[in-house]
Formats: C-alpha cells, sequence, structure tokens
C-alpha cells in the first residue's frame, strides 16, 4: 500500500520538498511511474527526519537551502556564486553533513529505481503471451529461422556461458552497505505485494524509518584496504543471495521454453547453458597478494560454499518427501538407495526417500570432509563412503526423480528436487571455474630463470621469436622438468612455481572445472603461450601429450589485437599446441581486453580494433580445424567496455559467439546485476538469450554492405586513434594535467580492493590500471575514455559530403555493432558535464597548461555530440531512452554540491592541510559521486 504514513516523530516536515523540482511539466515520472516518484519522495522524507532527529533542525534547514540552490542553478547558472558561497560558508563538519545527506539520498533514489524497475519487468512478463521476457523473445526468433528445430539443438549442445565475477577495485560501497540497501528494498517490494492494515501500514513506515536510521548511522568508508580473502568470501555471497535459485530457475525457463516451441524434441532436457566463474584467488596480474595459500583457500572456499548448500538441500528434501511405503510402492532402485543408509530408525522403516535422502548426505558429508576438512551443518547420522564425482551425487538424485514419477509424485521431483539436480549438474563440487592469470613479463622472468639455471641457456631474454620458439617446444617435446630440489630460485620464481603447485593439487583433488584456464595478460606471441605451457611443465600439469588447463592468450593493445589472429595462426601451426587443442575438445579459447585497449587507443579504435581482431580469430581457427571461444574483459564503464550486456553480444561479428562465451563481471556491477533476485535473473537471462541468438542466426544480416561498413570503421579508428594518442601520449605535459584535475591519488587511496592502482612505482599513463583512469575521468565528470577521438573522426570522415553523412547514418541504422557504439558513447557524454569539468581544471596550477589541454576536450567533446546527434538523427543524446535521460537530468542538482566540496577539499589537501575530516571528505565524496552516477570504474 503506498503513502504509508511517516511516524510523526518531533514533527519534522523532513526533505519533502526534495524532490520537488520533478512536478514541473517536464517530469520524467508517467503514470506508471507514480510509485517510483512517492517511493523517492517517502525516502527522502525519511532521511529529512533522520538528519533532522540526528543533528538538529537547523542542519536540514542547511541541506535544504544547498539542495533548493542547487535545483536553481541548473535552471539559472548565474546562480551558481550563491550556491559556491553557501557551500564556502560551512564548516567542515556541517560539509560532511551535507556530503553525506547528498551522498545517502542518491543511494536512495538508487533503490527505489531498482525496485521499480522490478515492478515494471514483472509487468511487462505478465502481459507477455509466452511469459519470460527476454528469452522467450529470443527463442521465437530462432524458430522463426529453424521451425524444425536442428540449429537450435546444435547450438545448445556445446553452448556455455560464463559470467566471470572479478574483484577489480570499482565497488566504493561497503558490504554492510550493500546490506542495509537490501533490507530497504525488500520492505519496498513488500509493501507492493500486499494490502496493509492502517497498524500494519504504521508498523511498516517505523521499520523503513529504522533502516534509514541505521543506513545514516553506519560507516559507508571502510577502515581498511580489502584483502583477498575478503573479496572472495565477498563475492561468494551472490550465490546464497540469487545464484544458487536463480540460476537453476533460469535454465528450467528454458526447458519450458524449448518444450512448447518444439513439442517432444527436449523431452530428455537439456545441459545447463549456464556456469559461473571468478578470477579473486587466482589473478596474480600485479597483486602480490594472491599467493599459494590464497589459491588454496580461495578453491576450498568454492567446495565449501557448493556442499553447504547441497547438504542443506538435502535435509530439506529429507523433511519435504515423506512418503510411506504403506501407501506408495517406490522403485526397487530407490528401496536399495534406502537400505544402503545404514539408517535403521524406526521411526522411518516405512519412509525410503527420508532414509535413501539420510544416506545421501551422510555420503555428502563424507565428501565435504575428504575436498576441504570439515562437515558444514548437521553432522551425518553414519559414516558412509564419499562420492567421488559430482556425478555420482546426480545418480542418486536421479533415483529419486525415477521413483516419484512411478508413483504419480512427478510434481514434487518438479519442485525442490529438479532444482537441486540443475545446481548440482551448474556448480559440481567446485561451484566455479577459478582462472589463475599472470602477466606475459612475470612467465618470461621465470623461464629465463630457469632456463639458466638448468644450463641450457643464459640469453632466453634475448633470444628473437623463431628462436624462443624453437627452443620452448624443443623443452616441451620432453617430460624433463627444468627445476631440481637441489636448486634454489628467485623470489618471483619460487612464488609462481608454488602456486603451480598448488593448482596441480588442486585439479588432482578438486578436478579439472575448479581451475579450468590460465589466462595470460599481455600476450602478444607464441612464445608467451609456450611459456606458460613449460611451466605447468615442471608441476606435471602439461606434457607431450596432455595439458592440464586450457592457455587463453589475453591480447589488449591495440597492435597486439591488430595481430591477434597472425598470432593464434601461428600457435595453431605449432604441433604439440595444435595436439592439445584437440585433446582438450577441439576449441582455442582467446580473451579480449576492452579497458587497456581503451586507454591505448581511445573507444572507437579499441572497439574496432576488438571486432576486427574477432573477424581475424574466426578465419584463423576455421583454417586450423578448431573452434574459438572469446572470453570478453568488460569493465562496468563504457570506457572499460561496460554497456548493456544484451546489446554486446548481439553487436558481436557474424561466426564470433559459437555457442560459449565468457563475459568478467566486475566491481560495482556484481552487485547491480548479481545481489536482487529480480535484476540477476533479468541479466543472467539477457546473457542467455543474447548468445542463443547469435549463436543460431545471422544477427548481423548486413550481406554484401558489410565489406564497405568495415572499410569506414577502418578509417575512422585510425583518425580517432591518432585524435587520441595525440592528446593523452602526445602531449609532454599531458601526465601532469591529468594528475592535478582528477582525484586519481585520493582514489587510490581508498579502501575498495586489494590490487595496487600501479603496475609498476611510476607515473606513466601506460603503467596506470586501466580501473583508476577511467574512475579518475569520471569523478570530474570528463568521461573521456568513453569518447574523446570520437568527434574528430566523424567529422573528417564525413567533412560535411551529404553522401558520407548518410553512409554513416545508414550504418547506424543497419549495423548492431556501430549502434552499440554509438548507443553506448551518447550514454557517457550525457552523463557528463564540462561546466563541473571546468572547476576540477581550475586545481591545474599553469593556466597555459590548464587552457591548452581542457581546451581541446571542450572543443571534442562538442565536435562528439553534434556530430552524433547528427548520424543517429536525434534531438538529444538520449531521446531513445527518456526514462534514463530523465534519471541522469534529476540526478544532477544533487551531484554539484558533492563535485563542489571535493574541489574545495581537493586543494586544501594539496595545499597541505592534512586535516582527517579534510580526507575523509575527499572520500566521501569520491563514494557518493560514484553511487549517483551508479558506475565508478
Amino acid at each position: 500500500m503506498l503513502g504509508a504514513p511517516r511516524t510523526g516523530r518531533t514533527g519534522v516536515t523532513g526533505l519533502d520538498g526534495v524532490m520537488s523540482d520533478l512536478d514541473r511539466p517536464d517530469d520524467r515520472f508517467g503514470p506508471a511511474d507514480t510509485q517510483l516518484r512517492d517511493d523517492i519522495r517517502q525516502l527522502g522524507a525519511l532521511l529529512g527526519n533522520v538528519i533532522a532527529e540526528q543533528h538538529g533542525p537547523d542542519l536540514l534547514e542547511l541541506v535544504e537551502d544547498v539542495r533548493q540552490l542547487a535545483v536553481g542553478v541548473r535552471r539559472d547558472h548565474g546562480r551558481q556564486v550563491v550556491l559556491t558561497g553557501k557551500l564556502e560558508d560551512c564548516s567542515i563538519h556541517d560539509s560532511l553533513i551535507i556530503i553525506r545527506a547528498f551522498s545517502y539520498f542518491c543511494l536512495l533514489a538508487n533503490i527505489a529505481e531498482d525496485v521499480h524497475h522490478g515492478r515494471t519487468s514483472r509487468r511487462t512478463v505478465d502481459h507477455a503471451d509466452r511469459g519470460a521476457g527476454t528469452l522467450a523473445a529470443a527463442v521465437e526468433r530462432v524458430r522463426e529461422a529453424d521451425p524444425e528445430g536442428s540449429i537450435v539443438r546444435a547450438t545448445l549442445e556445446r553452448m556455455a556461458v560464463v559470467p566471470v565475477f572479478t574483484a577489480h577495485p570499482t565497488e566504493v560501497r561497503r558490504r554492510t552497505i550493500l546490506d542495509s540497501q537490501r533490507k530497504i528494498s525488500r520492505l519496498l517490494k513488500r509493501r507492493d505485494q500486499a494490502i496493509l492494515t492502517r497498524d500494519e501500514s504504521i508498523d511498516w513506515g517505523d521499520e523503513l524509518h529504522r533502516e534509514v536510521l541505521s543506513l545514516w548511522q553506519t560507516a559507508i568508508l571502510r577502515l581498511a584496504k580489502l584483502r583477498v580473502r575478503d573479496e572472495i568470501n565477498e563475492m561468494l555471497g551472490y550465490y546464497d543471495l540469487t545464484l544458487f535459485e536463480q540460476v537453476p530457475a533460469l535454465h528450467r525457463t528454458l526447458e519450458r521454453l524449448l518444450d512448447m516451441t518444439w513439442p517432444g524434441q527436449f523431452e530428455g532436457g537439456v545441459r545447463p547453458v549456464l556456469r559461473m566463474g571468478s578470477w579473486i584467488g587466482g589473478d596474480r596480474d600485479g597483486n602480490p597478494f594472491v599467493t599459494s595459500e590464497l589459491l588454496r583457500f580461495a578453491v576450498d572456499r568454492h567446495a565449501h560454499v557448493a556442499l553447504t548448500h547441497y547438504l542443506q538441500q538435502l535435509r530439506l528434501l529429507a523433511h519435504d518427501l515423506s512418503m510411506s511405503s504403506r501407501l506408495v510402492e517406490p522403485t526397487a532402485e530407490l528401496t536399495a538407495l534406502a537400505a544402503a543408509s545404514l539408517d535403521d530408525s524406526p521411526f522411518r522403516v516405512d519412509e525410503p526417500y527420508r532414509r535413501a535422502l539420510r544416506g545421501m548426505h551422510a555420503r555428502l558429508a563424507a565428501t565435504a570432509l575428504h575436498l576441504v576438512g570439515t562437515v558444514p551443518g548437521p553432522p551425518p547420522h553414519a559414516v558412509l563412503p564419499p562420492y567421488e564425482q559430482p556425478g555420482e551425487l546426480l545418480a542418486d538424485l536421479a533415483i529419486l526423480d525415477r521413483s516419484l514419477r512411478h508413483h504419480g509424485a512427478g510434481a514434487l521431483s518438479d519442485a525442490r528436487l529438479a532444482q537441486l539436480r540443475i545446481a548440482v549438474e551448474t556448480f559440481g563440487f567446485h561451484l566455479c571455474g577459478l582462472d589463475l592469470r599472470q602477466n606475459a613479463s612475470v612467465h618470461e622472468s621465470v623461464v629465463h630463470e630457469l632456463l639458466g639455471s638448468a644450463g641450457v641457456t643464459d640469453h632466453y631474454d634475448s633470444l628473437d621469436e623463431p628462436s624462443r620458439i624453437r627452443l620452448l617446444g624443443e623443452e616441451l617435446a620432453t617430460r624433463r622438468p627444468l627445476g631440481a630440489p637441489h636448486l634454489s630460485f628467485g623470489r618471483q620464481t619460487t612464488s609462481e612455481l608454488a602456486i603451480l603447485r598448488s593448482a596441480a593439487q588442486t585439479i588432482d583433488r578438486i578436478g579439472p572445472s575448479a581451475l579450468p584456464n590460465y589466462v595470460i595478460s599481455g600476450c602478444s606471441s607464441v612464445s608467451d603461450v609456450l611459456e606458460v605451457a613449460v611451466l605447468m611443465r615442471e608441476v606435471g600439469l602439461a606434457g607431450p601429450h596432455h595439458l592440464g588447463m586450457s592457455i587463453v592468450p589475453l591480447f589488449e593493445s591495440i597492435t597486439d589485437l591488430a595481430n591477434a589472429g597472425a598470432t593464434v595462426t601461428a600457435l595453431l601451426d605449432e604441433p604439440c599446441y595444435h595436439r592439445w587443442i584437440m585433446q582438450r575438445g577441439g576449441v582455442q579459447e582467446v580473451m579480449l581486453g576492452y579497458s587497456d585497449s581503451n586507454k591505448d587507443g581511445g573507444y572507437l579504435a579499441a572497439n574496432w580494433g576488438i571486432y576486427r581482431a574477432e573477424l581475424d580469430l574466426v578465419a584463423a581457427t576455421r583454417t586450423a580445424g578448431v573452434g574459438l571461444a572469446l572470453f570478453h574483459g568488460r569493465g562496468g564503464t563504457v570506457g572499460r567496455g561496460g554497456g548493456p550486456s544484451h546489446e554486446a553480444v548481439l553487436a558481436q561479428p557474424p561466426g564470433s559467439v559459437q555457442g560459449a562465451i565468457r563475459i568478467t563481471e566486475q566491481g560495482e556491477v556484481i552487485a547491480a546485476k548479481y545481489a536482487d533476485p529480480n535484476m540477476a535473473t533479468e541479466n543472467l537471462e539477457a546473457l542467455v538469450a543474447a548468445t542463443l541468438q547469435a549463436s543460431a542466426l545471422d544477427v548481423e544480416a548486413l550481406g554484401g554492405d558489410a565489406n564497405r561498413y568495415h572499410g569506414v570503421m577502418d578509417q575512422l579508428a585510425v583518425l580517432s586513434y591518432d585524435a587520441y594518442r595525440s592528446l593523452v601520449y602526445g602531449d609532454d605535459r599531458f601526465v601532469e594535467w591529468f594528475r592535478c584535475a582528477t582525484p586519481l591519488r585520493e582514489i587510490a587511496d581508498l579502501n575498495i580492493g586489494s590490487r595496487p592502482a600501479s603496475r609498476k612505482p611510476s607515473d606513466r599513463i601506460e603503467d596506470l590500471r586501466a580501473i583508476p583512469w577511467v574512475f579518475s575521468w569520471s569523478q570530474c565528470r570528463i568521461m573521456l575514455p568513453g569518447w574523446y577521438g570520437s568527434g574528430i573522426a566523424l567529422q573528417h570522415w564525413h567533412a560535411g559530403d551529404p553522401a558520407r553523412l548518410e553512409t554513416l547514418r545508414e550504418m547506424y541504422r543497419r549495423w548492431g555493432f556501430f549502434r552499440s557504439v554509438l548507443s553506448n558513447m551518447s550514454m557517457v557524454l550525457a552523463k557528463s558535464d564540462l561546466d563541473i569539468a571546468s572547476r576540477y581544471c581550475e586545481l591545474v596550477p599553469d593556466p597555459e597548461l590548464r587552457a591548452s589541454v581542457f581546451g581541446r576536450i571542450v572543443d571534442e567533446h562538442e565536435r562528439t555530440i553534434r556530430n552524433i546527434l547528427a548520424i543517429t538523427g536525434s534531438s538529444s543524446l538520449l531521446s531513445d531512452n527518456p526514462r534514463l535521460a530523465g534519471s541522469i537530468r534529476h540526478r544532477f542538482p544533487y551531484l554539484d554540491p558533492l563535485h563542489h566540496l571535493q574541489v574545495a577539499m581537493l586543494r586544501r589537501r594539496r595545499a597541505g592541510d592534512d586535516d582527517v575530516l579534510v580526507e575523509r571528505s575527499i572520500h566521501l565524496t569520491i563514494n557518493g559521486i560514484a553511487t549517483a552516477l551508479r558506475n565508478s570504474g
């Protein structure tokens, strides 16, 4: 019930006016969005109540005055001086309250928008004819092209959609804050799901007030940096929150849709198409805290979480399946399973399912004891042999299923039992595949030391590429390791070998699914791949006729992407490597890096470089007679490959999505996508639906125009690359400007991740990680990585020629890739604000440097927007997404005070003010701005 009364504490008005600007004629809320408007107003009012209760009505009045001035500035820029004066008159303590108030309001507005998104999504599904949203639409499109179902069957046999969770430091919120958000979200949903009585409504309002009060009194900043262990545990929390329930549920939805669309063809079900992956605890690239002990901790925690879930589900099934053999006739195999349980309780003599499940529980408990050294939950009633493989547990679950159907209880099997069977098929005993990752330069150094110690050569690092390949090939043709017990190595080599030994032990103990891949970042050559194989051989993971893990080259720079096809061609020409690929299923996986390619060459050149690389990789693998699986290293922001996943998958080139796709999920994106069951389902469904379509259909459908469009993009990419490099790498003082005009140093001090901000201790852009690079540009609202260079390229290419401009418009209408690129760019530009950016620019001491760099940015910003609008034919950047446009527009007034105070505090801090409250203010504004923009890095 809407409009639950506020509790009337102290007669405080609250922030009733907090959304008054939404009542203007251009209000983004239509009739269907009344609930969203009411939710935001109510949450704002409660926040105002809390501020007044905790800090007095005068501070609430100050917050409200600042809010009204910020709204006024958006209508009349001349009022900026009044807002500036108001904020400059504030004490540091009052400034902290203002920062927290605006940050928390944006946080509460986010919660309301997410709840409303789920609300409207449910309405859409409720009105759909076939009832499963995006996935139903995808199945219907495939049916139109494949009425017999032969294509979809072949696609599903090889389909594997794998979101891979990474711990990249862009989640600025503490887990406690995320938990509080979920509680408030659940309260709003609970109110939606029932008509409350007057007393219930009052109780509901009181509970909501308590949650907002608790949120306000909870510190939003961490006192210490996260450890890798913390990141592992935070990631694992999403399995209990959503994944254990939503992944099997989505699989069952897919099976129902297949059965409805192609009756009788999928009666035996389909293998799970969703798997989960992780980098947390295996990604060593630039993270010195990932050790062999951490790797062991990660895989043990993974197994522990999976087994805990299964044991709990077996106990619940034993409670539910109370059927008596006096009333039903179980199958003989179920009776035998019950007899093998060693459960001789006289109270369960006639309850074969309960006895069987207690025996299964005891066997799985023994599995847990063997794998992780402990039994989660209640101890078993007896000691039984462990399940050696998940398939053995699945076989017993199948016995239960057949017996239930035998005596007409199939409906019971289709409930919890079916969910558990799908979960075991999907997650196994390992939960998710943990990738190992390390930089190619580290492998080169370690192999150089090993070859020298073994007396093979002291000059490996100076060999040319053909010589390296020849030497490594000779080594891989033998089983002889380079290391020996009596040899000692440097710290780096010792650490790398220890991690690989731990990996080999894990694969032997838990199975190859626990550690399926080894990713090589910075990969640029065949020798980079063969070096990893040599290191694997040292611990028994590789030999002339076997390879224990798939080796995945990661191409990241513009140059490496351009050479990716040739590199993979040469790699697959190596007889030993080609043999390994065929033994491991005949599929070569390749990872494509969006973040570093963007930092290297700019948004347009990076995206086209990745597209071109995919085309080259499709041709290379097809020639070699192997399949291709692509792993997309996308970040949260557009500048790091972010944007809607569904559109991104559909925009891939023909032949590049061959049923299998892996995509990284990073930082704040994980919480946004997987903390809420509805959002988790929506995002997973979008990935599966897009992968199904991209694999089974020619979604691009450009025909003979493809080469013409590709030629245009080739030219645009060169133009944008040159323009971007001219600014970022061609101006000798650009780094100085960047470090002064953005809060890069302050972001590095935030306790938001275990990894250092730079790979090396230097000021070079090349050594800076892509995440703080993008994060810094977001904070000052320039968002440069998401657009710079594109305006110059587009303008120069068409040069006002109507025919050429029409070609670009045609590409936008017909080509999903080009449309996706411009759409994502529009979203980034809509979030940018160069008036705010100009205030950050004032932090650059040298006026000539300040003007020269910012002048180029301003010119290119205007040029990019003008050309995008000319190509799309739109009147505004987000004319095709009015809700997002409205959301962004109405957030801007709440961002202005945060930006102003951040700049003021940065100026004080850099002038030598070491007041801890100034530092805290900076960190709080970074948090608040990231919250309001809904992304960071």
